[in-house]
């Protein structure tokens, strides 16, 4: 294996420090410069920022580290300028660069290309490197000045062999048609649930990653089981080596209790990661090429026949460069874990209250602290905090070979995993208003966060280790957010900056607020039947009018402009919510006011999982048969809820004895027509697969449902897509979503398109 697993990945960024995240087969000392940059980045000038840090040993060949660069003399980056970074590793027998670690990485490659496997680097063009420069350095721009100059990039839901293109390739062809403006590049990349599927896992994919994070480990990891009916002939642990892919129905569904493959759905916990290792395995899997080979393991892969997955690894070089060279910020969804994570309080003690059901939802939050939440909140991991108490313990857990039991306490307890009572076995619960939250250590980490530039402001909210669980029903919909929650994560950030026209706000909302009216009626149907975990029935705010009412007064209480980014539902979207509060003036005339609030919903989804069914929904086909409408709510603030008016004709009689304090109208945006977008595809296909599309190019256009008419539905984009999000002025918000189509001639049988929303803000 080359020394760089995984990485550069440009993570936390502000003008007084940059975090930069890799992952090495040995440890290193390794030391981050920050460079300003001449001639529209051309050219490298003078070190700013500096920092060093050791790596940490997840495994025997397993070392990560998100190291910090900051300057000891005051000095702090700029606006509107391009700067460039490097890394150097110092390891106990060589000193390495970044440049000598990527090159060692191509070398790899070359060497594994006589396997009999398919290769990802053979189609792939190996001349490209990490950078847009002849520098060779990796580059990035802070968020701008002036807000109209500001250009935000999200999107959710990548899964290897989901069908269709991985559009996440598509941030690489737009920070290189830009590379050289800091105004107009893309300044951040937000990827806001489902950046690794743990449930729904190819079982090509397996047969990869438990031999790789085994020999990343250096140890096989011995996995509790449940013993029902304590028989003596049970077995009480397995390791991954007995659990073969494609074979783990039972012990994901019985020993763990995961609730992925009910109602019918089996094929979705074939292959479920479980260890340790393969959730490590999973992620640089993900984001780099070069650990789909594996000599560690002393075998051969298997031959890869997926055509989808083949399709992920060919581009893969593209997100490696484009994650180089943007800050990167996270958040987790059910995914990252397993589906339905912590859906209800039925899923908690369900699945937390086995002891394989624990120690995977365990294995799945330490991969996500490591590999995602170490580079969102850098301070949180500085030494002595809670996070290096964390990366201490896991360090001590895989020393030990999974034995320092002590260590293992000290995971869950920064992880925030619920202790058991003793009594019942089941994960503690305790009160928190009128619902439950899993109990947590008080050194536990937390996984939200708050960004802020001059003309910005981000609120990355955890949605799901802070539910409210309602305690009338086990499965009832949850409050996203507890009433300690919005406390501890909403409350204080709205609070810290006032409202200001020229400042945008933005909240990270992994599920959806409001989606698609026939959702809402089919989640509906299925709570009715106590179906609650095949459509994912309490992922929605709208399914608990309370915690929705208190999550939209609370945002307006401080601010009367809000943009949500949210994904999950696979496809994308923009809707409207004009908020109107009712303020009296006068009690003796019971005149009154009004106070006007506006959110929009910016919904991007999925970067790689395109379905049949959101297809359809991308099509003219949704427009005709089942047109979204606009909806209404009224609300009360004591006692804070809200109730959906159904027929505006009785809206005066039925609160005639209990006026509503505001009201809130929701509106779906409309896209514009698809354009043709000036990137070029030559790197999308391997040359078979060029051939292949081309020969059936004009069959293919004869099709009716393949016209690019037909796809011009004007409610959602369907298909895998990338949304970028920037202003005209400060009232004009318009998101635009990258995506696939089929091209215009066989020679360019694929082309880049561009599906445009627009909203105005209220003057």
């Amino acid at each position: 294996m080359p020394l760089l697993l995984a990485g550069p990945i440009l993570r936390h960024t502000e003008p007084a420090s940059v975090t930069v995240w890799v992952a090495l087969k040995q440890s290193a000392q390794v030391e981050l410069k920050v460079y300003e940059t001449r001639e529209d980045g051309k050219v490298l000038g003078i070190s700013l920022l500096e920092g060093k840090r050791a790596t940490v040993a997840l495994g025997r060949f397993l070392h990560v580290v998100a190291v910090t660069a900051s300057s000891r003399t005051g000095v702090e980056l700029e606006s509107d300028r391009l700067y460039a970074y490097d890394l150097h590793f110092t390891t106990d027998s060589s000193s390495v660069t970044l440049e000598q670690a990527l090159q060692s990485q191509d070398s790899s490659s070359q060497d594994s290309s006589s396997q009999d496997s398919f290769n990802p680097f053979e189609a792939s063009n190996r001349s490209e490197t990490i950078s847009y420069f002849a520098h060779g350095k990796p580059t990035f721009a802070l968020p701008p000045e002036q807000l109209t100059d500001l250009r935000i990039v999200h999107g959710s839901c990548r899964k290897p062999h989901g069908g269709g293109f991985d559009t996440l390739t598509l941030l690489d062809s737009l920070i290189q048609e830009t590379a050289q403006q800091p105004r107009q590049r893309p300044h951040q990349l937000f990827l806001t649930g489902d950046q690794i599927y743990g449930d729904d896992v190819a079982e090509e994919m397996l047969a990869i990653a438990t031999p790789l994070g085994n020999a990343l480990l250096d140890w096989e990891e011995s996995l509790p089981l449940t013993t029902f009916g304590d028989l003596p002939d049970q077995p009480r642990s397995l390791t991954l080596r007995e659990l073969s892919p494609g074979q783990r129905i039972e012990i994901a569904t019985e020993h763990a209790g995961f609730t992925a493959g009910f109602n019918n759905k089996e094929h979705k916990v074939t292959s479920h990661l479980l260890g340790l290792g393969e959730y490590y395995a999973t992620y640089l899997l993900s984001w780099s090429p070069i650990c789909w080979f594996n000599p560690l393991s002393q075998a051969q892969f298997p031959k890869i026949n997926h055509a989808d997955l083949q399709q992920f690894i060919h581009t893969l070089w593209k997100v490696q460069r484009a994650l180089a060279n943007i800050p990167l910020y996270c958040i987790f969804d059910d995914h990252d874990v397993t589906d339905d994570w912590n859906l209800n309080r039925a899923w908690c003690k369900q699945v937390l209250g086995r002891s394989l059901g624990r120690r995977s939802v365990q294995n799945a939050l330490l991969a996500y602290a490591v590999f995602q939440a170490w580079g969102n909140d850098p301070r949180q991991f500085a030494e002595g905090q809670r996070g290096a108490k964390l990366l201490a313990a896991a360090q001590a857990w895989s020393q030990s070979k999974g034995t320092d039991f002590k260590a293992d306490a000290a995971i869950a307890h920064h992880l925030g995993m619920p202790p058991l009572d003793r009594q019942t076995d089941l994960p503690k619960l305790v009160t928190d208003g009128t619902v439950q939250v899993l109990d947590r250590h008080p050194e536990a980490l937390t996984w939200h966060y708050t960004l802020r530039s001059r003309c910005h402001e981000v609120i990355v909210l955890d949605t799901r280790t802070w539910r409210g669980y309602p305690l009338e029903g086990a499965i009832a919909p949850p409050r996203l957010l507890s009433p300690h929650a919005f406390a501890q994560q909403l409350e204080p950030p709205l609070q810290a900056q006032a409202d200001s026209p020229d400042r945008a706000t933005f909240v990270i909302a992994p599920t959806n607020m409001f989606g698609l009216q026939v959702i809402d009626w089919i989640q509906h149907w299925h709570l009715k039947r106590r179906k609650v975990f095949s459509v994912d029935v309490g992922d929605a705010w709208n399914l608990n009018m309370e915690a929705l009412a208190q999550f939209l007064t609370t945002l307006f209480q401080r601010r009367n402009r809000v943009i949500i980014l949210s994904g999950d539902i696979h496809y994308s979207a923009v809707t409207k919510i004009t908020f109107t509060s009712i303020v009296p003036f006068n009690r003796r005339s019971q005149s009154s006011s009004e106070l006007r609030s506006t959110l929009l919903q910016l919904t991007s989804s999925a970067i790689k999982n395109q379905e049949f069914i959101t297809y359809l929904v991308h099509t003219r086909l949704k427009e005709w048969l089942l047109p979204e409408s606009v909806r209404r709510w009224v609300g009360w603030n004591e006692p804070l809820t809200m109730t959906e008016i159904v027929k505006r004709q009785d809206r005066s009689k039925q609160f005639q004895s209990h006026p509503p304090d505001w009201s809130c109208t929701l509106n779906w945006g409309l896209r514009q027509a698809t354009v043709p977008v000036r990137l070029e595809t030559h790197w999308l296909l391997p040359p078979e697969k060029q051939a292949r599309y081309a020969k059936w190019f004009w069959l293919g256009s004869l099709a009716f449902w393949k016209s690019r008419w037909f796809h011009d539905g004007r409610e959602v984009v369907g298909v895998n897509n990338l949304a970028v999000v920037q202003f005209e002025g400060c009232d004009r918000v318009i998101q635009d979503l990258y995506w696939f189509s089929r091209g215009v001639s066989p020679k360019k049988p694929v082309q880049i398109v561009r599906s445009r929303f627009e909203e105005f803000f209220p003057p």
